[in-house]
């Protein structure tokens, strides 16, 4: 039974499949986001989940608010669906040509508790930001997607020519020389994978590594970057998943 291996994930991500992330995958990739159950059973048996196993996620699921049930038929919650977009945006992040204008923004807000304080930062992580010290988070322009007006009520944006060379400013930044070799390393599991559950697990890593990626002008970026190649092997996974799902309507 593959289900039943460490929960401890690896050097490069890889985290062992639960029937939930099997269930999770799939309606990820359906579209629209919703499956029968007695789809779903025939679809997660390659993956190692049966029938029973798959009937008690799906349960828990519910009860956590991942899932809405309408008769027999799953469907994303609304903040799954948002991770949904987030995972598209990593796959297909929106660019635009770089001028050499960095974007700069400066925590205001004080007071702030430990959790509020934790909260602020992932939303400055997930928009590619990094934290030059504390406090001043920036990026190269260009990312072509506005900071969201909530940002405004705990800090300022500003567009800035930092003085210290972009190379140097990137490297002390971001640790590209990392992600890359984890990029690397994702690539090669996913291309020898044969079992379709290490394939998902491989992907799964592979994405969650996407989120990471900095998405800098190709200018600022060492040779061989392995960002493209990543997304594009990703992406094609997620078209052979959606194609063994079949032709779905969409919801009326």
């Amino acid at each position: 039974m593959r289900m039943n291996v460490s929960a401890e994930p690896d050097a490069a991500g890889l985290r062992p499949l639960s029937a939930r992330s099997v269930v999770l995958s799939l309606l990820l990739g359906a579209q629209p986001p919703e499956l029968p159950v007695k789809d779903l059973i025939r679809l997660v048996e390659p993956f190692g989940v049966g029938g029973s196993t798959l009937r008690a996620a799906l349960s828990r699921m519910v009860a956590a608010g991942d899932l809405r049930r309408a008769d027999a038929v799953y469907r994303l919650s609304d903040r799954l669906l948002a991770r949904r977009r987030r995972q598209d945006d990593a796959v297909h992040p929106g660019t635009r040509a770089w001028d050499g204008d960095w974007e700069m923004v400066v925590i205001t807000a004080t007071g702030r508790g430990p959790a509020e304080r934790a909260d602020l930062r992932a939303r400055l992580t997930a928009l590619r930001l990094a934290e030059l010290r504390e406090g001043v988070w920036l990026r190269p322009a260009n990312l072509d997607r506005p900071l969201p007006d909530e940002l405004h009520a705990a800090a300022r944006t500003y567009s800035a020519r930092p003085d210290e060379p972009p190379g140097d400013l990137v490297g002390r930044l971001w640790p590209l020389d990392a992600w890359a070799a984890t990029a690397r390393s994702l690539l090669a599991r996913a291309t020898a994978a044969e079992h379709p559950a290490d394939r998902l697990t491989a992907y799964a890593a592979a994405v969650r590594h996407l989120l990471a990626d900095p998405v800098l002008p190709p200018a600022l970026l060492p040779a061989d970057w392995p960002g493209e190649a990543l997304r594009g092997a990703y992406a094609a996974y997620r078209r052979e998943l959606a194609a063994s799902l079949g032709p779905r309507e969409e919801p009326r």
